[in-house]
């Protein structure tokens, strides 16, 4: 089959960027700074960046254009066994899309709601109403039960959701191409527009210093550190085949080193741009206080409660809810196909299924089972398998990408294909070198390490203070875990059967 290119340059950084975007970019980046000194968190947030997440991306976007293949195939040509961590990372993305339509069909819902904050202001009880619109809308019983309850309105968001998402693939990269131009440079002009609203605030000040001026004492806090490197491995959308597949559509012209770069400091100034918005916002409405890690909480809950008390005018404030929302919609839209994508490549090169039979029917099978974070018991159970997917799986396959490629191949030859097409700048051997064989696995491994000893420190159950069970936890959480593990098994049991159809694998190697 003819493979996919990118029309241009531009056209991949836009994807990339438009990928590692995402929502965590507008809620969670700003809930980690508050929760850790503003500015601290800035800066190890930065160095994580510099040190981890540019020389993985590099890393993944360079091989994949070598070898033209998604995540398993790539991982596959440096050496047979490695295809399994491919496949590991394939499943990351799988998972993490079923819910994240799920998040975006609320986006969505909410979207749709924006007319109603107009009603909510000036009103006794109107921050109360915001505050509950999404969890009443919703129909969550908070719990892991609740089963026989669904929201039709959240079931009919879910549709245009994952309509959306297939429009948007449905050619490829050429689709791609053309909805990137608009979907990345439409969130920047919302975030800037709510952003000039919020530092025209009373008090936005106090706002941007708590966002920029380090509390240095923050530090000392161990959990900082775990959290701004797990934002940059999340955010740069690595470990979940992604980047393999967009960098298996650049053409053999593309200079890697550079556009790696470009990239990173784009996802982190949006980052930091979303962050202005969030502080200014809660500052000018004495809400500064108010701001979460969790962003879900602070999307739909916190947030509303701000967009009542923006302005005196219930015209305006919609208008902002709007706005706000719109530029949500956008922000998920390009992360949600972006990991459908990187899923789809990595099937249709496998068994050599038409790419767009392949993307159909994957968005209708995960549109199906994501039915099931629609009832009642959905947010319960979203926030366990994300829980899980987040802290283990995604960390896991990050340290094992790094020391396939640091100590199980040359990794010279990487560094040779990231800098193939550069004279300006080339990353240098001092920078790749100790970042993927050594810097990388061995943080990750401590980030890995600290996560499953503070579940154990819970007594085994995430989310045991919200009532979580351990059945909840072994269901939605480790056999998550065990089925990403042993998905190459998996897939190498279905090649194996199809062999005796007369089916014949296509064996690459990075020599070829």
């Amino acid at each position: 089959m003819a493979r996919d290119n990118w029309s241009s340059r531009m056209t991949f950084i836009l994807a990339a960027v438009g990928s590692a975007v995402g929502l965590g970019n507008a809620w969670r980046f700003p809930g980690l700074a508050a929760k850790h000194g503003g500015g601290a968190f800035l800066l190890v947030y930065l160095v994580a960046l510099f040190l981890l997440g540019i020389p993985l991306l590099a890393m993944e976007i360079a091989m994949s254009r070598k070898i033209k293949q998604g995540a398993p195939g790539t991982m596959g040509a440096i050496k047979k066994p490695a295809e399994h961590i491919g496949w590991i990372a394939v499943s990351n993305g799988l998972f993490i899309s079923i819910y994240y339509a799920v998040v975006f069909a609320w986006v969505i819902l909410m979207f749709f709601l924006s007319a109603k904050f107009a009603g909510f202001t000036g009103t006794p009880d109107g921050i109360e109403q915001a505050s509950s619109l999404w969890l009443t809308t919703i129909k969550t019983t908070g719990t892991t039960d609740g089963y026989n309850t669904i929201s039709l309105p959240v079931l009919g968001c879910l549709i245009l959701a994952w309509g959306s998402c297939y429009y948007c693939i449905r050619n490829g990269s050429q689709s791609v191409g053309k909805v990137v131009k608009y979907t990345v440079s439409l969130p920047i002009i919302c975030l800037l527009i709510l952003a000039i609203r919020g530092i025209t605030m009373p008090g936005a000040g106090a706002g941007l210093a708590k966002l920029f001026i380090p509390d240095w004492s923050a530090l000392s806090d161990s959990t900082l550190w775990v959290d701004a490197i797990g934002q940059v491995f999340y955010s740069l959308s690595v470990a979940m085949s992604i980047m393999f597949a967009y960098g298996s559509f650049l053409k053999d012209d593309a200079n890697i080193a550079v556009d790696t770069i470009i990239i990173a400091v784009s996802d982190m100034l949006i980052s930091v741009l979303a962050a202005v918005v969030m502080f200014t916002t809660m500052a000018g409405t004495g809400m500064l206080d108010n701001m979460t890690a969790s962003g879900i909480s602070t999307a739909f809950i916190v947030y509303p409660q701000a967009i009542v008390n923006l302005t005196n005018s219930p015209a305006l404030n919609a208008l902002f809810a709007f706005v706000f929302y719109f530029c949500l919609i956008t922000l998920a839209i390009d992360s949600l196909f972006s990991i459908v994508e990187g899923t789809t490549t990595a099937i249709s090169d496998k068994f050599e299924i038409s790419k767009k039979k392949t993307t159909i029917t994957m968005c209708i099978i995960e549109f199906i089972i994501g039915i099931f974070f629609c009832t009642g018991a959905g947010l319960a159970w979203l926030d366990i398998v994300d829980n899980f997917i987040n802290s283990y799986t995604l960390v896991l396959t990050g340290i094992l990408e790094a020391i396939a490629v640091g100590w199980f191949f040359k990794t010279s030859k990487v560094l040779d294909e990231i800098n193939r097409n550069t004279s300006k700048f080339k990353m240098p051997v001092a920078w790749f070198y100790p970042s993927i064989k050594v810097i990388t696995p061995v943080v990750l491994t401590f980030l890995f390490i600290w996560n499953l000893v503070t579940l154990f420190k819970n007594g085994g159950i995430y989310g045991a203070a919200d009532g979580y069970s351990l059945s909840a936890n072994i269901i939605g959480g480790w056999l998550i875990i065990a089925i990403s593990i042993f998905s190459g098994a998996i897939i190498k049991l279905i090649v194996h059967h199809l062999e005796k159809k007369g089916f014949k694998e296509a064996v690459r190697s990075w020599d070829d």
